[in-house]
């Protein structure tokens, strides 16, 4: 759901430098994990000058460690998500509850929420088999637009959001069964919010297929969902929607009853 009263950039009381030194912090990731000066002027979007200034002071503050020409993160970075999970307490109290599920069926469970037009995993439990190419971990970003999860939570958007988001998102096919175009894209979210849970099969990632259900407290606030996710040669859709469905469900409401 959208925030209310946010800040447009061009608003009098919007911190540009911040948002600025945020962009830079983000754009760290698997992928550039050590940066000169250019790459991240690149990255970010902005012009060396700026990212100089905001990366000296990143590494002032002793965000940024700096060896010859090259930037990355400090682990100082981690108080800031630490900080996140430290109010977001749920999170620890729905860990035993994915716990129970990859004990009851070896498989890989999580808990997201959206950050922007991402999902964010902050809680899992993973199973020994390894699923994709890219390790999965608490603070993984993923598109919402083709995890389980993330359609979970976009199908709890009003029309206006899930129209503002639509309009915005960019839909990428990352395989050949990926949902490309908005208006499908619309129909599938309104779907999943029509049936409660969410289907992904290999949209993201060949070989992955998963399923995710809406997680709420017990005053009905959304805290995010959770999935289980597998191997499609391994695990077949019949299993995924007549075993691993009920057992999700079944957390999910036992999470409700303990959570807020």
């Amino acid at each position: 759901m959208a925030d209310d009263n946010k800040l447009n950039p061009d608003d009098r009381d919007f911190v540009a430098a911040l948002a600025s030194g945020l962009e830079v912090l983000q754009a760290f990731d698997q992928q550039h994990p050590r940066m000169t000066l250019s790459e991240v002027a690149e990255k970010a979007g902005m012009s060396r000058a700026k990212a100089r200034r905001l990366l000296l002071t990143l590494h002032a503050l002793d965000y940024l460690k700096k060896q010859q020409r090259y930037f990355e993160l400090t682990p100082k970075i981690l108080q800031l998500g630490h900080a996140f999970l430290s109010v977001n307490r749920y999170g620890p109290m729905i860990q035993p509850y994915l716990e129970e599920i990859t004990r009851t069926i070896n498989e890989s469970t999580s808990l997201g929420i959206l950050d922007g037009d991402d999902v964010v995993y902050i809680a899992r439990s993973a199973a020994e088999h390894r699923l994709m190419a890219i390790q999965l971990a608490v603070g993984t970003h993923l598109p919402a637009a083709y995890t389980s999860m993330g359609r979970v939570l976009l199908a709890q958007f009003s029309t206006a959001e899930l129209t503002a988001y639509l309009s915005r998102v960019q839909l990428t096919a990352h395989t050949e069964l990926s949902i490309t175009e908005p208006e499908s894209m619309r129909l599938a979210i309104e779907q999943v919010s029509q049936q409660g849970f969410a289907i992904m099969d290999q949209e993201l990632d060949l070989g992955l297929r998963s399923v995710a259900v809406p997680v709420f407290d017990r005053q009905n606030f959304l805290l995010g969902a959770i999935n289980i996710s597998t191997n499609a040669a391994r695990v077949n859709m019949e299993t995924l929607t007549g075993h691993f469905l009920p057992l999700l469900q079944e957390q999910a409401q036992l999470i409700q009853k303990v959570v807020g």
